[in-house]
C-alpha cells in the first residue's frame, strides 16, 4: 500500500474518532439533562410558579364593592404600617439574637467533643444528640406543651409537691424562652452533624504539627478547627436565620394552651397563615409572605457579609 493511500486514510480515521467523541458527549449531555429534569420540574411547579402566583396575588385587593381590584403596592404599604406584623418581625429578631448563638455554640461544643476522640461510645452519644431532630416538629411541640402545662405538666406537679409556685413557662414573660428551648432541643443535633462532618474533613497533619509545637486540645480547637470550619458555621447560621423567621409549628400549637399570650401575629409566618386561611385575606397574606422573604434575604446577606469582612481582616 502506497504512502499516499495511508495518508488519505489517516484524516478519515481522525474524523471518525472526532465524530464518535462528539456523539458520545452529546449522549452524555442528554443523559445528564434527563437526570436533572425531574428536580427542575418539581422546582418549577412547586416553588417558582407558586412564587410568581403569590406575587401576582399580592398586587390585588378584595373589596365588598367592586370585587377584586388592582392595588399595586398598597398591600405592601399596609404591611409596613401594620404593628402586628412589625411586632412579629421584631420578636423573631430578638429570638434570632438570643437563641441562634446558644444553639450553634452547643452544636459546636458537641461537634468538637466528638471530634476529639476522647469520648467513649461516640456513636451512641452522636445518635442521642441527633435523635430530637428526627422527632417531627408537631410532636415535639405537643410533647413540650405537655411538659410546660401549668395544671398537668410534670414541672408544675413537682413544684406544687414541694410547695413552690408553678413555673410560668407559658406566661407572657417566659413564652419566648420556652419556644427557644424547644427549637434548641430540636436542632442542636442537626447543626452538630454538619459541623462534625466539616471537622472530619480537616487533614490530621495539621493537628499533629500543632501538637508537636506544644499546642493543647483547646488551642488546636480554637486556632485550627474552628477557623477551618467557618464555611460550615456560616451555612448553619444562614439555615438558622431562615428557620427563625419561618417559625410556625411551636407557637401555633402552644397557642391552644396560652391563647392570651400567643396572638394571631406572634410570628410573621403565623400571621400570614391566619390572614390567608382564617380571615380569607389571601392578597394581603401574599404581601406579608413576600416581605418576610425580603427580610430573610437581607438578614442572611448581612450575616454572610459580616463573616466575609471578618475573614478579610484576619
Amino acid at each position: 500500500m502506497s504512502q499516499t493511500a495511508v495518508a488519505r486514510r489517516r484524516p478519515r480515521a481522525v474524523e471518525m474518532q472526532t465524530r464518535k467523541r462528539g456523539g458520545l458527549k452529546r449522549r452524555q449531555a442528554i443523559a445528564s439533562y434527563c437526570l436533572v429534569a425531574p428536580f427542575f420540574l418539581v422546582f418549577l411547579t412547586m416553588l417558582v410558579l407558586p412564587l410568581f402566583y403569590s406575587g401576582y396575588l399580592s398586587l390585588f385587593r378584595e373589596q365588598l364593592v367592586g370585587g377584586t381590584v388592582f392595588a399595586g403596592v398598597g398591600n405592601y404599604v399596609r404591611a409596613l404600617q401594620d404593628h402586628v406584623f412589625l411586632g412579629g418581625v421584631l420578636r423573631m429578631a430578638q429570638f434570632l439574637v438570643i437563641q441562634v448563638p446558644i444553639m450553634l455554640s452547643l452544636a459546636l461544643v458537641f461537634a468538637l467533643a466528638l471530634d476529639s476522640g476522647r469520648l467513649r461510645m461516640q456513636r451512641i452519644i452522636r445518635l442521642t444528640i441527633f435523635v430530637p431532630y428526627a422527632v417531627p416538629g408537631v410532636i415535639a411541640a405537643l410533647m413540650w406543651g405537655y411538659l410546660y402545662g401549668p395544671n398537668f405538666g410534670p414541672f408544675a406537679q413537682g413544684a406544687r409537691a414541694i410547695g413552690l409556685p408553678t413555673p410560668p413557662f407559658l406566661g407572657n414573660e417566659w413564652m419566648l424562652g420556652s419556644i427557644m428551648n424547644i427549637v434548641t432541643w430540636s436542632f442542636v443535633g442537626y447543626n452538630m452533624i454538619i459541623l462534625h462532618a466539616a471537622l472530619r474533613s480537616i487533614p490530621t497533619e495539621l493537628y499533629e504539627a500543632a501538637r508537636v509545637d506544644g499546642a493543647g486540645e483547646f488551642r488546636v480547637a480554637w486556632s485550627i478547627k474552628i477557623p477551618a470550619i467557618r464555611p460550615a458555621l456560616l451555612l448553619t447560621t444562614i439555615f438558622s436565620v431562615i428557620g427563625t423567621f419561618q417559625l410556625f409549628n411551636e407557637p401555633n400549637l402552644l397557642r391552644i394552651l396560652a391563647p392570651n399570650v400567643i396572638g394571631v401575629g406572634y410570628t410573621p409566618n403565623l400571621y400570614a397563615y391566619n390572614l390567608a386561611f382564617i380571615n380569607q385575606d389571601i392578597n394581603y397574606a401574599a404581601a406579608i409572605a413576600f416581605l418576610l422573604g425580603i427580610v430573610i434575604m437581607i438578614v442572611s446577606y448581612a450575616v454572610q457579609l459580616g463573616v466575609l469582612r471578618r475573614e478579610r481582616r484576619s
